[in-house]
Formats: C-alpha cells, sequence, structure tokens
C-alpha cells in the first residue's frame, strides 16, 4: 500500500511503507543524513538493530520512502507521542531525508503532506520534529510551510552514562 504520486513532468513517485527487506537502505539513508548533519561519529544502528525494531510486532517506529521511478530517494522514519494537553497522540519525525541529487523537486514536501495526511486520517492532534540551529535550508523550508519553531522549549537528552547513572540511582 503506498500513495502514487504524478509530477508535471510524468515522473512517478510513490511513498511506501518499508519492509524488512528495506534495512539496508534505511541504513544507507540514515548515514548519509549523519554525514550532513555532521553527525556520523553517532550512527552505531546496525542493520539488525534496525530490522529488530522497525519491523518486531511491536515496532518502535515506521518509515516511509518516496521513490523517483522505482528509485528510493529519501525517507521518513516517524513514531507515535502523546500530547496531554490535547489528548491525543501525534507524529514525532525523527528523521526526513532527500539524496542531495533529488533535492528541490518536492520530495521533502510531499514525505511532509504524507504524514500531515496520516496525523489527519489517524485523527492525531500533531506533527513535530527538531531542526539543528545551523541548518537553514530546512529551517526555511519547513516555515515555508506554516511550521513554526518553539522559542520557549528546550530539548534535553539523556544517553549512556549519565543515563545508566540515573536508571540506577532507585
Amino acid at each position: 500500500m503506498g500513495s502514487r504520486l504524478h509530477t508535471a513532468e510524468g515522473e512517478l513517485n510513490l511513498i511506501r511503507p518499508a519492509r524488512p527487506q528495506d534495512v539496508s537502505q534505511i541504513l544507507s539513508f540514515i548515514r548519509e543524513l549523519a554525514v550532513y548533519e555532521k553527525l556520523e561519529h553517532e550512527v552505531v544502528a546496525t542493520e539488525e538493530s534496525l530490522r529488530t525494531t522497525l519491523f518486531s510486532d511491536k515496532p518502535a517506529a515506521e518509515v516511509v520512502f518516496i521513490e523517483d521511478n522505482g528509485i528510493p530517494v529519501g525517507f521518513a522514519l516517524y513514531f507515535t507521542s502523546y500530547s496531554t494537553f490535547l489528548g491525543k497522540p501525534g507524529l514525532y519525525l525523527e528523521d526526513l531525508y532527500v539524496k542531495p541529487e533529488a533535492r528541490g523537486r518536492g520530495y521533502g514536501k510531499k514525505l511532509l503532506a504524507y504524514l500531515a495526511k496520516e496525523v489527519v486520517r489517524r485523527n492525531y492532534g500533531r506533527l513535530e520534529w527538531s531542526v539543528l540551529d545551523w541548518n537553514l535550508p530546512s529551517i526555511e523550508f519547513y516555515e515555508s510551510l506554516g511550521a513554526e519553531p518553539l522559542a520557549d522549549w528546550i530539548r534535553y537528552r539523556l544517553t549512556e552514562a549519565p543515563l545508566k547513572r540515573l536508571a540506577e540511582s532507585v
């Protein structure tokens, strides 16, 4: 099941859910995104960890690809979040990536529109994501769609040793 989109040039685009046999492509896109974000040193995901976490009985996240004539040119990885204020779930977009040679053709917008449709279809309350503060092309793109930064919020994260210390503190 996918969503077919035709461009003015007649190209056929398909947004489709990822399948277990796509884990190598997912990992490749994750690594490419990490290089773009100057965070490649942080990627420890493996094909096996992706297979386990994305395609188990209780997947931790979902992935869709956008294809150009059958070739994946981008992906979105997202998961369900929850808003206590809205009393509804939402979707949190963890990663959105379009290959550099495919940028400027509307693929990122199509992926976000697909996710917006999913939020509406599921009767969720919102679609959220984070962007690096130096990534002006992405910030301008998101704002052109009507997205607004949450200036009053600071995102925090616990990983590795601090996470383990806190877990062992009680």
